[in-house]
């Protein structure tokens, strides 16, 4: 008998799309799943339209958690789970026809140790942002590959709604017992430290909906600076390596950011930047050298805080030229 799929989905003020949502998951053709609802605090109908759900199908049950919050409702939501195999889902997103199915099938040719990946479309019904489709397109192209957790320190590498565990892994790497946010980045990175791999799926498996009040727009707990923290307190966990020289490169206004956080962490490190109108000065109280220098060092391990593409390309071209190992170097944006 195929293995029992538990979709976990934490809920507040989600009526207007949580019908959608819930057709998608009762219209997939791998029907040995159970859907378990956490609702935290509604005004706007839900715990309703979960009633009617919850009459219509046995496979879908709800609760009702009086402590508010995304990481309450999916650690309720895991507690009440029976399934060998787990998966998130959010309750104003879609299920493409196929994903449970293809899902499974991945991970049973995988094994365990395995998350398995899918492609992800984003849509909304007004104008979606150049930001979220070349998200989309970045993240899919690392999920072609399986090569996700290449890229870990730039953004996070596994769609929270859209991906699938064997709980015995999940357990192994502590689930949702951690209350920290972004709690979708979070678990992407012990995912990372546990050694996992990625179990591909080679097509769109979620339509995920962007729209002016999602939570990852509109709340402080998604913020910028809780990623960049979350990313540095990851990076010296499992990456840090201590016989090296750790060398920042950037010196706008995201590498004066990621100088604070390494120095609030008590580590030292050289700070380098290509801009001449900032090399040799003095800020934070660490002088500000030219990247020439870092191509001298050889021992290094490189974080890099720059973001504009063209600079981003040189650097990559003169890293390869130095053939200073990719391993060393780590992309923070």
């Amino acid at each position: 008998m195929k293995s029992l799929i538990s979709i976990l989905i934490p809920v507040r003020d989600g009526a207007k799309y949580l019908g959608e949502c819930l057709d998608s998951i009762l219209e997939q053709d791998d029907d040995n799943f159970e859907v378990i609802i956490v609702e935290n605090g509604s005004i706007d109908g839900t715990v309703q339209w979960l009633q009617k759900y919850a009459d219509k199908d046995n496979r879908i049950r709800f609760y009702q958690n009086r402590e508010v919050g995304t990481i309450p409702a999916l650690q309720k939501a895991y507690a009440e789970s029976n399934g060998e195999l787990i998966t998130r889902m959010d309750a104003d997103d879609i299920m493409l026809p196929g994903r449970l199915s293809l899902m499974r099938t991945a991970l049973a040719e995988a094994g365990t140790g395995h998350v398995a990946l899918g492609l992800v479309e984003y849509f909304s019904s007004g104008v979606l942002g150049n930001g979220y489709i070349r998200y989309a397109e970045w993240l899919n192209g690392l999920t072609l590959t399986g090569n996700n957790f290449d890229d870990i320190y730039k953004e996070c590498v596994i769609p929270s709604p859209c991906w699938m565990i064997h709980k015995v892994d999940f357990d192994l790497c502590g689930g949702f017992a951690r209350n920290v946010y972004p709690e979708d980045y979070d678990l992407c990175f012990r995912f990372y430290r546990q050694g996992f791999r990625i179990a591909p799926v080679s097509q769109a498996l979620l339509r995920w909906r962007d729209y002016p009040t999602r939570s990852s727009r509109s709340m402080a707990e998604y913020a910028d600076n809780r990623f960049a923290l979350l990313k540095m307190e990851y990076f010296f966990k499992i990456d840090f390596d201590g016989t090296k020289k750790l060398v920042l490169w950037g010196a706008g206004n995201k590498g004066k950011h990621y100088a604070k956080i390494i120095q609030r962490m008590r580590y030292d490190f050289q700070w380098v930047t290509n801009n001449p109108n900032k090399i040799g000065k003095d800020i934070y109280g660490v002088e500000l050298l030219s990247d020439q220098e870092l191509f001298d060092w050889g021992n290094i391990q490189l974080l890099i805080a720059v973001s504009a593409p063209d600079d981003l390309s040189e650097i990559k071209r003169r890293l390869i030229e130095a053939e200073i190992p990719s391993n060393q170097f780590f992309h923070l944006c």
